[in-house]
Parts: structure tokens; sequence; C-alpha cells
């Protein structure tokens, strides 16, 4: 099985389809069927590997409201729901514990053996409905190295959707420039929301200062996926592969060929 690593050098234009976890136990929205969750994750993983995504990260997308740091029974949750997902699909497996609980996703990553981790603020301190969440980038690396797991990959955002930076001056470019002297693997550039689309022009500002992968994190979608990867060198995939655009509901093999055919895949 390939690694994340090898995908992103081998495959330009990789795609990262994302499994959003029902709400999990210790979660407000939790629905009290653990087995529907673990269900649906697995089922949606599967799904994208079908449909021939190059990689899934699993995340707690519908976790809302959202905390910083996520609870010990929704690590408990999301770490079981990653296990289930990495024994059912041959592609690489990731993990974000949102909003941006980076050691709980690095934890979850280790012990099932995963390729990578998203990391929503790396480098910037952002506010929105958490509150003022600042950068994680030194506690990652650190518990990185001391848990002997420099294989994971760590893709980092840049002034993330559905925040604010604190310093809204801050360039783009100069965040990008912080997240790879802090050590990004990979940079995530995204819309303002959820299903917002990436600009093209932000992606090749980033593009032009870093010299590392940089990925589109929302809005991908047919109509616009074969321009955006001209640039990026890849992209997260969310709810443009659930029917409505609604991250409730199951992937959609149907709108997973959809996005993919473009790149005569």
């Amino acid at each position: 099985m390939k690694s994340i690593n090898d995908v992103i050098k081998v495959r330009g234009g990789f795609i990262i389809g994302m499994v959003h976890c029902l709400p999990l136990p210790g979660s407000p929205s939790y629905q009290g069927d653990i087995n529907k969750v673990m269900e649906q994750a697995v089922e949606d993983a599967k799904t994208l590997e079908r449909g021939g995504v190059d990689a899934v990260m699993v995340e707690n997308t519908n976790d809302s409201p959202f905390t910083e740091l996520i609870s010990k029974t929704q690590v408990a949750a999301l770490s079981a729901a990653t296990a289930l997902v990495k024994k059912e699909v041959n592609i690489p497996v990731g993990v974000d514990a949102s909003f941006n609980d980076c050691e709980a996703s690095l934890g979850i990553a280790v012990a099932n053996g995963c390729d990578f981790i998203r990391v929503p603020a790396f480098v910037d301190t952002v506010v929105n409905w958490c509150g003022i969440v600042t950068p994680c980038a030194y506690k990652v690396i650190d518990l990185r190295k001391r848990l002997n797991a420099e294989n994971v990959m760590l893709l980092c955002d840049i002034q993330v959707k559905h925040s604010n930076m604190l310093l809204s001056q801050v360039p783009i470019e100069e965040s990008a420039k912080n997240a790879v002297t802090a050590g990004a693997d990979a940079i995530v550039v995204t819309g303002t929301t959820t299903g917002a689309e990436t600009p093209i022009d932000m992606i090749q500002r980033v593009k032009n200062v870093v010299n590392i992968p940089v990925m589109a994190g929302s809005g991908i979608n047919p109509n616009d996926i074969a321009e955006q990867f001209k640039i990026a060198d890849g992209a997260i995939v969310g709810s443009t592969f659930k029917k409505g655009g609604l991250t409730t509901n199951p992937v959609d093999y149907e709108l997973v060929r959809k996005l993919l055919a473009p790149l005569g895949r």
C-alpha cells in the first residue's frame, strides 16, 4: 500500500476524501447509536476508495458545537472509528480531531498506524466559536518527535476556514512561510467556510513562496477541479461528495466519480 508521501510525490492532483463521522459520544449532538456512527464511517471510507480517491481522513466534523480540544470520550470514539476505517481500506488514512486538538489527532494516528493528520491552527492565532485559538506548531512537532512518529505527515492549514485572523493584516504569504519554517509537510488553503471555493489566486500566492505541497481545502467541485489542479498539488474533499452538501449524509459514489472524471480517473 502506498503511503501518503508516495501519493503526493508520485501522483499529481491527489484527492483526500473526508470521512465525516456522525456526532460522536461526548458531543452534545450525539444521537445515541454508536453502531450507526461506526457503520457509516466504514461505508463512507469504502465508497471513497471504490470511487478512486487517493486517501481518506477521519474527522469528528459533526460534533457541533466545537471546542478547541475534544473530550476523552470523543477521543476514544474517534480512535475507534479510525481503527475500523484503517482495517477496511487499502489507501492512506489520516485523522483530524476538530477544531484544533493536534495531540488527540496525533495520538489517534500513532495508535492506529495512520499516515497523516490535519492541523487547522498551526502557526496562526485565530478567532471563532471556540474563542481565541492559538498556534500549536511547537506542541505537535515536539510530540511527534517524542512519539518517534515523524513518518506521520502534518497537513497544516493557514488562515483556516470558519475563523478570522486575530491580526487581520497578516498576509497569507507570511502564514505560509511561517508554516514551512515551523515544520509543516504540506499546506492547506481554504475558502471561508466548508463548501466555499478556495480562491485560485490564493493558492497561487502560497505556491509562489513555499516548496512543499499546497492543497485546496474547501469548495472543490467538478466544474473547477481541472483548473484548480493546474496550480494546487492536491485537495481535501468532503461536502462535495454528499447529497445536498450535508456532512451528515453518506458519501455518494456517483458524486465521487463525477468529481474525479474531469481528471481522467
